[in-house]
């Protein structure tokens, strides 16, 4: 394993330049301040509503409700610093990831040109759980498949000290975690104005806008006001908060299934002045719940009907239904490969080398060394489904052995990174903790990025799973300016 990255501290434990002023700041905070603001900050969101429905499912949205409990996502008061000129490059890579992932979308339901020229195994799509056939040479608008993503990225150590950025896994479907980016800015600027006037920080507080300008973007032609709703699972869902905070921050409304129908070809929503014609729907619900007339006859999260509105074009649905294909993790490793293809270009962010357990060779590979591995279901989120090789006992590794034998092609594995660490204030005072930065990238007539992203931060010492739903917290993420 790498050394960790520390993303504030140099060799020596010199601090790093974009961190100095912050670094001064903090040296003249008495511990007993930083407590009572960490009090405050709890107490505003647990006020404001701001939880996490715990499962034993996905930390992203998805189907059903699981009946989860209710807790805060830890926010950090020490924010994490990223310096202009490595955000620029960041934000250049992640547009660049996000373009190819789209071209390859189109692909696939369409001329399946990558899959012919044998780069992507034509297998590994169309027998993919991911892969809508019903999605086959439907026009969608722009040739936009995933019009938000959460790209996950990680910044490992290198042995001269320096640190490099990984993309760990690309989230094509329904990303979650826009609202805590939103929120934890909101918290810093309450709890610690002065620090906003000692730095030049990019803002987010546009994000809505942003997002809102996407979906209307990519309605149906000849729609000039179009009708924009977010369609939730409903209150069980573990990032409903977030549905209902996004919709509210727009302006739209925030609808469930039961609140759709189809008429004539067209979708509209019940309303006390009667039905009124939907154009663009931010779907916060899964492909297989979304309509129970293609896909899953028992699902009450949809709205029978969509699918067929959908595909003649009198609707746009944000993300695309088949977007699936594009974030499973057996395809991640070929996304470098998209971006030549497509592109023409190198890629500018690295993926992390990545085994493919259906490959008998890797497979082997990862059977051997599993105690230095993390192994991963292709399908997985939020830290479940998952092994982290040295962190595990001999037992748990025996066991999830047997788990990959029996279905290796459910699996991928990758070397341990030691994740960078950000200084975390914590019980015993302010300690290195491991983070993952998820930015979220729009795409509609253009491909946008608000500076930063959600920095995730992993609070058990020595822990790298940064999920909320593996106990994980959150920070604020500065994106210096000059």
């Amino acid at each position: 394993m790498k050394s960790a990255f520390d993303e504030m501290h140099a060799a020596g434990a010199e601090v790093r330049e974009h961190y100095r002023t912050y670094a001064r700041w903090l040296q003249r905070q008495p511990r007993e301040a930083m407590q009572a603001r960490r009090e405050e900050a709890e107490m505003i969101f647990r006020r404001v509503g701001i939880t996490f429905a715990v499962y034993g499912a996905k930390d992203e949205d998805a189907g059903p409700d699981n009946g989860g409990t209710e807790r805060l996502i830890p926010f950090d008061l020490i924010p994490r610093v990223i310096p202009e000129a490595e955000w620029a490059a960041m934000q250049a890579g992640l547009a660049q990831r996000v373009t190819a992932l789209n071209r390859f979308l189109h692909d696939v339901y369409h001329e399946q040109a990558i899959l012919a020229a044998g780069i992507v195994p034509a297998a590994q799509v169309l027998e993919n759980a991911q892969f809508r056939p019903e999605m086959m040479g439907v026009a969608v608008p722009g040739n936009v498949y995933s019009h938000i993503a959460g790209i996950d990225i990680v910044r490992a150590g290198n042995p001269d000290g320096s640190g490099t950025y990984y993309v760990l896994e690309d989230n094509l479907r329904v990303p979650s975690g826009v609202s805590y980016m939103l929120e934890n800015r909101k918290m810093t600027m309450r709890l610690f104005p002065e620090l906003f006037s000692m730095h030049r920080i990019a803002p987010v507080a546009h994000y809505p806008d942003l997002l809102l300008e996407t979906l209307r973007a990519v309605a149906p032609a000849g729609v000039s006001e179009p009708t924009v709703v977010v369609l939730t699972p409903g209150m069980y869902n573990s990032a409903y908060f977030e549905h209902a905070f996004l919709a509210q921050q727009m302006g739209v409304e925030l609808v469930e299934g039961q609140d759709l129908m189809v008429r004539e070809g067209f979708v509209y929503m019940r309303t006390t002045q009667g039905p009124k014609r939907v154009d663009v729907v931010y779907r916060r619900v899964d492909d297989d719940f979304l309509d129970p007339s293609a896909f899953r006859a028992d699902s009450t999260l949809g709205c029978a009907g969509l699918l067929d509105v959908y595909r003649a074009g009198n609707i746009a649905l944000c993300n695309a239904i088949g977007t699936g294909i594009a974030d499973d993790k057996s395809i991640y490793p070929y996304v470098p490969k998209m971006i030549e293809f497509y592109l023409g270009e190198k890629p500018i962010l690295n993926n992390v080398p990545t085994y493919l357990c259906r490959d008998p060779q890797d497979l082997r590979y990862v059977l051997e060394h599993m105690a230095e591995l993390v192994v991963k279901e292709v399908h997985g989120a939020g830290g479940y489904g998952m092994l982290v090789g040295p962190a595990a006992t001999k037992a748990e590794i025996e066991a999830f052995k047997a788990v990959v034998r029996a279905n290796p092609a459910n699996y991928i594995a990758q070397p341990t990174l030691s994740l960078s660490t950000c200084p975390t204030f914590v019980d015993s005072g302010i300690a290195p903790r491991h983070i993952d930065l998820r930015p979220f990238v729009l795409s509609g007539k253009t491909v946008q990025t608000v500076p930063g992203g959600l920095t995730r931060v992993a609070l058990k010492e020595g822990s790298l799973v940064v999920n909320s739903s593996q106990g994980g917290g959150t920070k604020d993420t500065w994106v210096l300016e000059g």
